[in-house]
């Protein structure tokens, strides 16, 4: 008489063929997971790739604005910290208004800002205006002369960054001028090493910032001056 299969070797059989799928369905889950990231890091880089390009641009044409004849000796760029230094004579004496020359240099740069924006969807620019800690001694009422109203470092800084993002975007499309923000800070962040007091606080930093995929993952280059506020 012939022996029965035992049932506990069917049992084992039946264990060992759904153990085999499900590592067979694991393995590929690890795979799927694998390419997946490896697809999105591919992406980051590539869009990372994009934002250096456009920003590498933007301070492309920095540098060859000041070495123009109308802004030599007024501007100077540091490639190390990617910064645009502007010289005390930026605006007027106790005033909102920039100089003539400023005006014509900042001119230069629209047209490449407007590209700038339009063909970087994400991309931002933020100009924000400082001074340093010295109190305004007295109001200043007369608009037409001053391009502003002010009684405080708040009031002029802002109106400093205002005129500043003026003469950045021109003509610019409303909507994407919206891109352009302006902030003014006073003298609430002063210049890290140096007194509040010191003259170097008073300036208009621009940064050109342009977004990836991951909010926190942006470099932005900032472009900073010095500017003139007694």
């Amino acid at each position: 008489m012939k022996d029965k299969p035992s049932e506990w070797v069917a049992i084992s059989d039946l264990m060992a063929g759904v153990l085999a799928v499900v590592m067979l369905l694991l393995v590929v889950s690890v795979l799927q997971k694998s390419a997946s990231a490896m697809q999105h890091q591919a992406e980051l880089a590539a869009a990372k790739g994009t934002r250096s390009e456009a920003v590498a641009k933007v301070t492309e044409v920095v540098s060859e604005m000041i070495a123009r004849p109308e802004t030599k000796g007024l501007m100077t760029f540091d490639a190390r910290t990617s910064r645009l230094l502007l010289s005390d004579g930026v605006f007027e004496r106790g005033s909102a208004c920039l100089k003539s020359d400023i005006r014509a240099g900042a001119a230069a740069l629209q047209e490449h800002i407007a590209h700038f924006l339009t063909a970087n969807p994400t991309a931002r620019i933020l100009v924000e205006g400082h001074t340093d800690n010295i109190a305004v001694g007295h109001a200043v009422t007369d608009q037409q002369r001053f391009c502003t109203v002010y009684d405080d470092n708040f009031t002029l800084s802002a109106a400093r960054a205002r005129e500043a993002r003026k003469a950045l975007i021109g003509d610019l499309d409303k909507q994407v001028a919206r891109r352009v923000v302006v902030a003014g800070y006073g003298d609430s962040r002063p210049l890290p090493g140096i007194s509040p007091s010191e003259s170097k606080n008073r300036r208009v930093e621009v940064q050109f910032v342009v977004d990836v995929d991951e909010p926190h993952d942006t470099e932005p280059v900032r472009v900073a001056g010095n500017l003139r506020q007694d």
